[in-house]
């Protein structure tokens, strides 16, 4: 008994120093196991650098419907409604125009050269359609011939039958921050059938740099010098880059409306805006387009004017508020 009892004395420490030289072993392998998650997790989206620069403060906004918000009481927008004798005849006949975006809202596109083989595969796996694209950048190589870059592109699932169906009761704009070069041979991969009857690229942006912009709202164009209420329209925006202006596509503003994962793309025309969530490589079982957008934007190619419903679902100038940036306190609904 007492040899059993010097036996343990001897070797309990050493079993000690076993398991816990095994724990620290362990420890260590699972924080590189974190660092690699870390990185995989934070690719850089070709997007990211051209779009969502000037907007660092957005965070994704769900589909269905924003939170309320305590607001002061002359935040509330007033929709007017205008009557005239042949706008129940127009409005039948005119189309839905929608207006898109597309980096992170129909595809979203990585550079080649710094996408893992492994994300490119379980993507691949999941079922995620992808390409390679070469696309002139704006740089100039040391020849002056333009630089050409090679990303993969994931479309969002449900791209193809989304913009067919959407086809067939509205008119498609694409409207993208992204250059030319990058953009036009993107989109010639994605519309083999010529479904978009316009394509805007970043020089159709605009600005909202105060002391240069002049503000256009769906009550005539306002500029920095005139007061609105107690503020002059300096106080009212932020500056932003690459702001989607609406005014330029349609007369009316009763039908049109405009998906963009950035709410800041649109907060010239806020109540004509469906913010969507961002799309990107880790989800291959997105159903944003065919499940939420599709219905959507069915429901409101039946409204004669679509800034009611879109207000009622969404509260965007309640959102751009929040965020500093007050909206046209009324909105015609004559465009």
């Amino acid at each position: 008994m007492a040899e059993l009892t010097q036996a343990e004395v001897v070797y309990l420490p050493r079993t000690v120093q076993v398991w816990r030289a095994l724990l620290n072993w362990l420890g260590f392998f699972f924080q590189i196991f974190l660092r690699i998650l870390r990185a995989l997790g934070h690719l850089p989206l070709i997007s990211s650098s051209s779009t969502s620069a000037s907007s660092p403060s957005f965070k994704p906004l769900p589909v269905i419907e924003l939170p309320d918000h305590d607001l002061p009481p002359d935040s509330t927008v007033q929709i007017a409604t205008v009557h005239d004798s042949n706008s129940d005849s127009d409005h039948r006949t005119q189309k839905l125009t929608v207006v898109l975006d597309l980096d992170e809202t129909l595809v979203c596109a990585y550079e080649t050269s710094s996408l893992p083989v492994g994300i490119r595969n379980q993507a691949t796996e999941a079922g995620l359609k992808w390409f390679e694209l070469e696309c002139f950048s704006s740089d100039k190589e040391c020849e002056g011939r333009p630089k050409v870059n090679y990303v993969t592109v994931f479309e969002r699932p449900g791209l193809h039958e989304f913009l067919k169906q959407l086809g067939t009761f509205a008119d498609l704009v694409l409207f993208t921050a992204g250059l030319e070069g990058y953009a036009r041979p993107l989109v010639d991969r994605i519309d083999e059938e010529n479904l978009f009857c316009r394509r805007l690229y970043r020089p159709s942006t605009t600005s909202t740099r105060p002391q240069l912009m002049t503000f256009s709202s769906n009550c005539g164009i306002i500029t920095e010098n005139i007061q609105v209420g107690h503020a002059r329209i300096s106080d009212w925006l932020e500056y932003r880059e690459h702001v989607k202006d609406l005014t330029g596509l349609a007369k009316d503003m009763c039908r049109i409306v405009i998906v963009d994962n950035n709410p800041f793309s649109f907060l010239l025309q806020p109540v004509n805006g469906i913010p969507c969530i961002p799309f990107t490589a880790g989800q291959p079982h997105d159903t944003q387009l065919l499940d939420v957008l599709l219905p959507l934007l069915k429901e409101l190619s039946e409204q004669k004017d679509v800034r009611p419903a879109l207000y009622e679902k969404f509260h965007m100038p309640e959102w751009f508020q929040k965020h500093g940036i007050p909206s046209p306190g009324r909105i015609s609904a004559d465009g």
